[in-house]
């Protein structure tokens, strides 16, 4: 009897450590490969480094939102917009667009996590140049994207 046991956990430790030295697993193994994310298109850094952001930057953008609806504090180290300027990488459908939904969706999909931002915000963002009016889906004679952020801020919370 002890001689079994001790030949089992003899295979179980062998088994273990020949895992530890296997290769990270990809396609080429048959499973689903990790994300690949674009380079940024704008800086050169983060605002924090990447092994960070991809652990906390849902943290991050709570508290954003919180101190942007409860308190009015806007355009923080961590805002949507900053994540937006940076990552947002040229729409195929669409060359005079830059979106964020690839970058996003490349790690969201791989965790099999659904994000919801885009149901409120517009995950694009139209280089603005003359004779170039940013325009929102589905709205042709809305002016700029800029435009209209600054008209709906103007206005304010309706009032119940």
């Amino acid at each position: 009897m002890i001689h079994a046991l001790r030949l089992l956990c003899a295979v179980f430790l062998a088994l273990a450590v020949s895992a530890m030295n296997a290769p990270p697993l990809g396609a080429e193994d048959g499973r689903v490969p990790l994300p690949n994310l674009a380079k940024a298109a704008k800086g050169d850094a983060c605002v924090e480094p990447a092994e960070v952001m991809r652990r906390e930057h849902m943290d991050f953008l709570k508290i954003e939102r919180d101190r942007t609806m409860y308190l009015g504090i806007r355009d923080g180290k961590y805002s949507l917009n900053g994540c937006i300027e940076c990552h947002a990488t040229p729409d195929p459908e669409d060359p005079e667009v830059r979106t964020v939904e690839f970058f996003c969706d490349e790690c969201h999909n791989y965790a099999a996590v659904r994000t919801d931002c885009w149901s409120c915000h517009n995950p694009r963002l139209v280089e603005e140049t003359p004779g170039n009016a940013a325009r929102l889906p589905g709205h042709s004679d809305a002016g700029t994207l800029i435009g209209q952020l600054k008209d709906h801020l103007a206005k304010g919370a309706p009032t119940p």
